[in-house]
């Protein structure tokens, strides 16, 4: 199982909070907190990064910094064909 730096952080840190729990709460009661914690957090990454790549769409203009659509900037694009006239 390979394992990015950040997925080994929210391990790590869902561990922590693991343990601390535990001095208020049952073990089996904080280490469910902990799984549903862990899973809640992958859930949600995976969700805004669908949203952040819908939003971004073909990518950014490097230039003006708005959004490519149909491989085109429409701003610098439009800009372009107005002065080659």
């Amino acid at each position: 199982m390979a394992f990015e730096r950040r997925e080994i952080l929210l391990i790590l840190g869902v561990f922590c909070l693991m343990i601390r729990m535990m001095a208020f709460l049952a073990p089996i009661f904080a280490t469910a907190i902990a799984v549903l914690t862990y899973f809640g957090m992958k859930s949600f990454v995976k969700w805004r990064k669908k949203q952040i790549r819908k939003a971004m769409g073909e990518g950014v203009c490097a230039v003006c910094g708005s959004r490519i659509a149909d491989n085109q900037c429409p701003n610098c694009d439009v800009s372009k064909d107005s002065k080659a006239l």
